[in-house]
Formats: C-alpha cells, sequence, structure tokens
C-alpha cells in the first residue's frame, strides 16, 4: 500500500461515531451512577488555547497526536482543574508519577479518535495524527484500547494511539502497524517499550 493510499483509507476508515459512541457512553455514566460510582459524573474538558502540559510544559494544542487529562481525588490541585497532557505518554507518566505519591486518581481521559475526524500528515519521516482537544474528544481509558509501537507518533515521538472501537483498532493496526491493548492496562513497562 503507498503512502497516499494509505492516508486516503485511513481518513475513510474512521468515519464519525460520535451518536453511538455518546448513547454508549451515557449509559455508561448513567449504569456506573446507579451503582454509586462517584467517579461517574466527571466529565472531559476542553484543552484549548495557551494550556501547557503539566508533564512538560508544551502547549498542547499546538502538537499533534492524542493529548490527555486526569481528574484527581484529592480536589485536583493543579489550580482547580484536572492535570493536562500534551500526549498520551505524558498522561500516563504523570498518572503514574501521582499514584506513586499518594494521590488517587478518578478518572482519566484521552482522546478517542474513533470520535473525531482525525487528519494524517507526514513531517519529516514521521506519520501523525491530529490533535483534537475539544471536550467531546475524549473518552474514558476504562473505554479505550491503545495502540503501541505503530508507525505514528505523537507530541513527544512513540505514542500510544486510543480507539474506542474495535473496528477503528483493526483498522489502524492494519494500515499503520502496532500491538492493541486495553489503556487501563498500560504500565510504566509499556511506555519504557515504546
Amino acid at each position: 500500500m503507498t503512502e497516499h493510499q494509505r492516508s486516503s483509507t485511513s481518513r475513510s476508515s474512521w468515519s464519525r461515531r460520535g451518536l453511538l459512541a455518546g448513547v454508549g457512553a451515557g449509559l455508561s455514566l448513567a449504569a456506573a451512577g446507579c451503582l454509586g460510582d462517584e467517579s461517574a459524573s466527571i466529565t472531559p474538558v476542553s484543552l484549548d488555547g495557551e494550556r501547557a502540559c503539566d508533564e512538560c510544559g508544551m502547549i498542547i494544542e499546538d502538537h499533534p497526536g492524542p493529548v490527555g487529562q486526569v481528574h484527581f481525588e484529592d480536589d485536583e490541585p493543579e489550580g482547580g482543574r484536572p492535570g493536562q497532557f500534551c500526549s498520551s505518554t505524558c498522561t500516563y507518566t504523570y498518572r503514574f508519577d501521582a499514584a506513586d505519591a499518594g494521590r488517587s486518581p478518578l478518572a482519566t481521559f484521552l482522546t478517542d479518535y474513533s470520535l473525531v475526524e482525525q487528519e494524517v500528515f507526514e513531517e519529516g519521516d514521521d506519520t501523525m495524527f491530529s490533535s483534537h482537544v475539544e471536550s467531546d474528544a475524549f473518552s474514558r481509558t476504562t473505554d479505550l484500547t491503545v495502540v503501541a509501537r505503530s508507525e505514528v507518533v505523537g507530541a513527544m515521538g512513540p505514542e500510544l494511539i486510543p480507539f474506542g472501537e474495535e473496528s477503528d483498532v483493526d483498522a489502524f493496526v492494519e494500515a499503520y502497524g502496532g500491538e492493541p491493548m486495553p489503556a487501563e492496562e498500560v504500565e510504566r513497562s509499556t511506555l519504557e517499550a515504546l
């Protein structure tokens, strides 16, 4: 498959499934609320403007690839807002460090490339996905599969690319390679292996 074909396939392979994903997310949240899960009411925020990554300091919306946010139990000591990040790797690194320091993450969100119309572009030898910082572009890590060690890189280089739909994971792996895994199973060793 040529780069042009791959790029064209990528753009057409993932159509917007916002309505179905939104209904599914709403049902999940409703079920969690009925079960007494205090984190069920937490929703993602937009990461637009001059927001800097809490892990590396880069301006989030200025860089390609998935972005993330972590909401903490201890009243989000990042100034009354969730932790905000320019990449999946920064999101996980910060969350691991915070947990090691005794903080309790209540909800972690990453860009869900099944919900957005992403652009695929080349920068030098790198293949990248567009960044999406709007609040409705995020899904909880409990609902995502990430693909590690693909040809697609993000703001910090090798990246975990998240999807909410298994068919999108399969199409992405076919086009760009990589190894899928549940987003909740990512560990420090996963990041080190990137």
